[in-house]
């Protein structure tokens, strides 16, 4: 394994980390109804669990409410017994042949655990990120005692600073989606 290789595989599971933790925070729920808090929601249907996104169309008519269409009107009683157990804290209502889904405020109490919750998954990310640090690091370490690879200090010395300065780039990206998502959660 060369140099080059090291970085792109650590920059890769960096890459992955951040874009695990948006979707994660994608489905916290703030003040404002959007499709994506329930899109992922597991429904039994057909004799297989689904994403609720495979089976009904999710759409945000007012800030407050959640309309959901499901593609089989069959499918229904399942799609609200998935919300349900999702535990958001929703209360689907059948309406005709959709769903509608009243978004209540936030309490003060709610609104501090999601906002611990976002925290924790940005804590997580970050563990992940220095995680892929520290493997590219023992990477460089192991092409040290390599004799068969001609490197020298400097190059392995630069290697560590680059793998360093992507760590650094990536736990600011992670900053930043937990301080919007945080903000977030704290408007009324």
């Amino acid at each position: 394994m060369d140099i080059d290789t090291i970085q792109l595989d650590a920059e890769a599971a960096m890459d992955k980390a951040v874009d695990y933790l948006k979707s994660e925070l994608k489905g916290v729920r703030t003040g404002r109804a959007t499709p994506s808090l329930i899109e992922f929601v597991k429904v039994e249907a057909y004799g297989t669990e689904s994403d609720l996104r495979a089976l009904a169309m999710v759409q945000a008519p007012e800030p407050t409410q959640l309309v959901v269409k499901p593609f089989d009107p069959g499918t229904l009683q399942e799609i609200i017994k998935g919300i349900e157990r999702a535990g958001l804290g929703l209360n689907p209502m059948a309406d005709g042949k959709q769903i509608r889904i009243n978004i209540p405020p936030l309490s003060g109490d709610r609104r501090k655990q999601l906002i611990a919750s976002i925290k924790s998954n940005g804590e997580q990310a970050k563990v992940t990120i220095r995680n892929a640090r520290r493997d590219a690091n023992k990477h460089i370490d192991a092409l040290e005692k390599d004799k068969s690879q001609s490197l020298s200090e400097d190059q392995l010395k630069s290697a560590k600073d680059e793998v360093q300065e992507m760590t650094k780039k990536y736990e600011a990206m992670v900053e930043t989606l937990v301080a919007e998502k945080t903000k977030q959660v704290e408007e009324i």
